[in-house]
């Protein structure tokens, strides 16, 4: 598996280093007294979004982070040193949460953000910090507070500006295989795509954005069936839906409620999300065909129904305008004016 989106983790900061009892001895100084250094403190657990990732596979086979412990003090007021820190580096979009699986600690949603996990212990005192006027020849030390430590789960939510949805076979794969570079497994059989695939849609100089293929979607997978409900997650941070729905089935209108109550079954913010619905594979129906099935999904949405098909690149760059302007907040006549059907090339 070379996509992980949710794995648990140990983490553990630094001991802090012990202090030293330690006395000046040198010629021609009398009494030297003591000098015993004190001890550096541990190191710091920390975990930064960076760029360049989009999975968790390498918390696969490690689950175990230890911060370095502080170093000792030393004679002559020698400090130890202090240790480096633990830097776990994750993908944009992470969510850092507890044991329980439901306390969020942090969400790392920005490229460079980081959050310290764990504090490193102090370093403990030497026995010059405790000479008094009473007690010149101190021989107490202070042992190095331990570490923190703790189990937490990392939970991947892909940074996607659309999010292509529908039932298995719906076309998707061929859908972003066709708009932008990604090469997606395609074939003639259910759940041929068993994790998610990013996309980036250029359109021209100032219109870009990525395209996310949710795949496993099946009717009860908000309650664990199919792979849905571990995908349904990297949905929640899109910004417009697609909807395919493959128009050679018997019943496109029960398709597509199934996966709207999905999505209302998982959470009522991806129910509200905008949504463009659209029928694909038309270049395998026949004109009034396509019309019966657009007439079944009037009936139970009142969006406006699309008909593309991937594979002749039909009515494609109208849809990619559509998204772009609901990724950009703007209307589509904002967008550049030089795309047109013929002149656009995947």
């Amino acid at each position: 598996m070379k996509f992980l989106d949710q794995c648990k983790i140990y983490i553990r900061s630094g001991h802090g280093g012990d202090g030293c009892v330690s006395f000046r001895r040198e010629a021609y100084v009398e009494y030297g007294g003591p000098d015993g250094g004190d001890g550096g403190d541990g190191g710091d657990v920390w975990i930064e979004a960076v760029e360049g990732l989009n999975t968790l596979i390498d918390y696969r086979y490690k689950q175990h982070f230890r911060a370095d412990r502080g170093g000792h003090g030393m004679g002559k007021n020698r400090t130890g040193a202090r240790a480096e820190d633990a830097v776990l580096k994750v993908p944009v979009g992470t969510e850092i949460l507890e044991d329980d699986k439901e306390t969020v600690i942090a969400d790392l949603d920005e490229v460079g953000k980081r959050v310290l996990l764990a504090s490193g212990g102090s370093g403990g005192w030497g026995n010059a910090r405790f000479k008094t006027a009473t007690n010149q020849a101190p021989r107490r030390y202070n042992p190095g507070l331990p570490g923190e430590e703790r189990w937490i789960w990392l939970r991947l939510k892909l940074i996607a500006d659309v999010g292509l949805l529908g039932l298995p076979n719906a076309g998707k794969s061929t859908f972003l295989s066709v708009v932008s570079a990604a090469k997606p497994k395609i074939a003639d059989y259910p759940f041929t795509t068993l994790v998610p695939n990013l996309g980036v849609v250029d359109l021209g100089p100032s219109t870009r954005f990525v395209i996310a293929d949710i795949p496993g979607l099946i009717e009860g997978a908000s309650e664990g069936a199919g792979l849905g409900h571990r995908f349904l997650a990297h949905v929640e941070r899109c910004k417009v839906l697609l909807h395919l729905i493959d128009a050679t089935q018997d019943n496109p209108d029960e398709a597509y409620l199934k996966i709207r109550g999905e999505l209302e079954a998982y959470a009522d913010h991806l129910a509200d999300k905008p949504e463009i619905i659209a029928l694909t594979k038309a270049d395998s129906l026949l004109p009034e065909q396509l019309e019966e099935a657009r007439q079944q999904l009037a009936r139970v949405t009142d969006k406006k129904v699309e008909i593309i098909s991937s594979v002749a690149k039909q009515n494609i760059t109208p849809v990619l305008r559509q998204l772009a302007a609901y990724v950009y907040e703007e209307d589509v006549s904002m967008l550049d004016d030089d795309i047109s059907e013929e002149g656009w090339t995947p």
